[in-house]
Formats: C-alpha cells, structure tokens, sequence
C-alpha cells in the first residue's frame, strides 16, 4: 500500500488556488483564459520536474507522462479540468488534477514499479462557463463513440462557433483557441489505440459523504438526466386597470404549474429515493415590467435519476400537465438534451473499492448526479471515478472546501487503484 503525500497536496491546493483568485475565497478561471494559462504553466513545470513528458492536442487538452517498463503497453490516465465557473471554488476540476500530478510525483518519488506509462491529464472547457456547453472538449474527443443524439451537440465544427457568455477578447471558443499556447496536434488526444484506462478524481459536491461520515466514495454511475423548457402563453393588460377575473397571466400560470407538478412527481416518488432530483433552474417572463401583466413565461427542468423507467414516468407526467390549462394559459414544452445513466467499468470501480478498503479508511459506493468528463470518457475507454468529502456540500460558489487530508486520501486510493489496474491490463 503507498501513500501519497499530504505535504506536496497542501502545497499544489494553495498554488493552483492563486490562478484566477476572486479576492474572497474562490477563484474565476475561464477556459483558455489568462488565470486558466497560468494554471497550466504550473501543471507544465512541475510534471517536467519529475522528468514527465506533457504534450498538447488540437482542443489544448494537457497530458504529463512517465514511461513504464512495457514500451507497448497502453497508458493510463488521471485527470479532469482546470477551468471553473464565475466566482467557483478551489476544488472542483483542479482536484482530479491535482490528483493526476500527485500519482505521477509519488510513483517518481518512491521509484514504484509500473508497466504501463502513467498520465496526468487536463481536459479544456468542462464547465462552457464562457463558451458553452458543459464538457465541450470531451464530448469532442468522444464524440465518434457517443449515441447519436448525444454526439450531435458537439460536433467539433459548432463548438468553435461556440459565442462567449462574459467578456471576452475573442469572438467564439474557436478563436481563442487558435491562440492559445497550449492548442497542439490532434495526433495526440486520448484514444483507445493508445489508452486503456481513465481515472477521475473529483469533489463529490454534495453533502452525502459528509452526511453519512464517510471520507471518500467509489463512483458506481452517472445519472441519466434530461432538461426540457416549459412555457405559458397568456396575453398582456395592464396591472392597474385590468381585472383579476379576466386576467390571462402567464407568470400566475408557471407558478401554479411549478406546484403542481411538485406534488406529482413527489408522490410518484413518495420521497423514499434521494436520488430523485428535478430542477428549475432558469426563469424567464415577458415583458417583465411591474405595471404589465406577463403574456410570455418559461422555465427549465432539469431532472435526474439513474433508472431509466422512473424518467419515462416523470416525462409522461409533464407531458399530461403540458396538455392541460394553466390559469386561463396555454403550455407547450420543448425537450433541450436527454443523456443516459452512464455506469463505470466494473473492473475499475472495484480496484477502487479494493484500495479504499485495504487504505482502512471510511468509504461507500456512491453515484454521481453532477456530469462530468468521465461520463463522456466512459463511452471510449475504461473509466470510473472516485470522489471526496465536501463540506456542507457545496460547490460552484467560493464556500466550496474540501481538506488537505481528504484530498490526499483520494489521491491515495487512485494511486493504489491506478496499480492494480496496471496489473490487470496486459
């Protein structure tokens, strides 16, 4: 059993944490940004410290290796993201490369033996924070083995097209790639032919580890979701003269229906399964002025759940409330994506499990609501995920935590995962 160190995780949590510090507590580092750059300058240094080989491909993803003693054997990879959302935590993405490097530290340090080469990885743009979508990049490298209706969102073509969401000085993801210092060949992106194994650590972003006193959790799937737009057609009056009977409101009718439809779908669940999430995230209503009553209003769902038949009785319920009348208004829905439950390889989830119980420290399974790069991955290589204890829960805001301690303990049971998988894979 090795261990990695928690002196050199403490070190690389404070330095990754300078690049793209909000000034309270978080960090802003949009992909290809200048923070994002100084991000992976550091990563650039500190594996060719070790004597690591870090080559780019053409979409500016990162990959820092050490040979292994078999010059044809397949690499394994450890990685995850760099980039974050507006005023984010210290944590997500950077964790799992944070891992990466200190796999690739301690198996230099203590001059482990391995067959395989071992990478540490950065993948560009998970968050589409400024050039959506969401794990753009990955879902271009793995885009041939996606399903069909996936695959279509991120067809490399539209992604460069891709328009900033906050200030930039480029017009789309595509030119700010063209410029940047880390775009290279695509000759070496992450493939099958050269890889048979993906790791990605990751906070676990939610509160059930801490909530059931556990310091890390061995990622069984990621849930399928799907998000639709759901809107109201009333008509507009004015709010001082217009009378309450004859009124067509339009924000009085999403309101109404997102009650409703709370009720359903709780009772559906009868609140036994956690799992279960849905979501309003957005809210849109025009004219939006206080003295006009709403003729237009609309909202996203997002839901989730692994079991793909508790997701077909969600949407029937909201395609039967779509069809009924909501306050005087009419309602229409319009579906945006829809991605299966994606489950991680056996094999790999169980060295993972197997290290976490050999290390002696507190663990479960656990599954995934949040998307990630993996998810994509999963499609092309092995992969799995382990996760590691947030405090409160939170993420995506500058609260975001994790300890040096839980950080080295996941670092720890991907090394030791990463060894077995290095027995396993001929």
């Amino acid at each position: 059993m090795y261990k990695c160190s928690l002196e050199r995780m403490s070190d690389k949590i404070r330095t990754f944490a300078k690049y793209g510090d909000a000034g309270h507590g978080g960090i802003t580092r949009y992909s290809l940004s200048p923070e994002a750059n100084m991000a992976r300058a550091e990563f650039k240094k500190r594996m060719e410290a070790i004597g690591a080989k870090v080559e780019c491909d053409d979409v500016a993803c990162m990959y820092a290796t050490i040979e292994g003693s078999d010059p044809n054997a397949k690499r394994i990879v450890m990685g995850s993201h760099c980039d974050s959302v507006k005023n984010g935590g210290n944590y997500d993405g950077i964790l799992g490369v944070m891992t990466g490097m200190e796999v690739l530290e301690t198996v230099v340090k203590e001059n482990i033996p391995h067959k395989h080469p071992l990478t540490a990885m950065i993948w560009t743009n998970e968050e589409g924070s400024l050039y959506p979508p969401a794990m753009m990049v990955s879902g271009i490298i793995c885009n041939d083995y996606l399903p069909p209706e996936l695959a279509k969102n991120f067809k490399y073509e539209n992604m460069m097209k891709s328009k900033p969401m906050d200030e930039s000085e480029f017009a789309n993801f595509g030119e700010a790639l063209a410029a940047s210092p880390y775009k290279g060949d695509k000759a070496n992106r992450i493939s099958p032919d050269k890889y048979c194994a993906m790791f990605e650590a990751h906070l676990e972003q939610g509160p059930i580890l801490e909530d059931n006193g556990n310091e890390v959790g061995a990622v069984q799937l990621v849930m399928g979701m799907f998000n639709y737009r759901v809107r109201f057609h009333g008509f507009t009056a004015h709010a001082g003269t217009f009378p309450m009977a004859k009124r067509h409101d339009a924000l009085y009718a999403a309101a109404a229906f997102l009650c409703e439809m709370h009720k359903r779908f709780d009772e559906l669940n009868e609140g036994q399964d956690p799992e279960f999430v849905y979501t309003t995230g957005e809210i849109y209503v025009h004219p939006g002025i206080h003295t006009c009553i709403n003729d237009e209003a609309e909202f996203s769902l997002d839901v989730r759940h692994p079991d793909p038949e508790l997701r077909q009785k969600v949407m029937d319920i909201l395609k039967e409330m779509a069809a009924e009348e909501w306050c005087k208004c009419t309602c229409d829905i319009e579906e945006q994506w829809v991605r299966d439950t994606v489950y991680f390889d056996k094999n790999l989830v169980g060295f993972v499990e197997e290290s976490m119980e050999e290390m002696g420290v507190k663990w479960q399974k656990i599954l995934s609501g949040a998307g990630h790069d993996a998810q994509f991955c999963a499609y092309m290589i092995p992969t799995t995920m382990l996760f590691a204890r947030t405090k409160a829960g939170l993420s995506h805001c500058e609260d975001e935590r994790v300890s040096d301690e839980d950080c080295t303990t996941v670092a720890t049971a991907t090394l030791n995962a990463v060894l077995k998988a290095d027995k396993f894979y001929d």
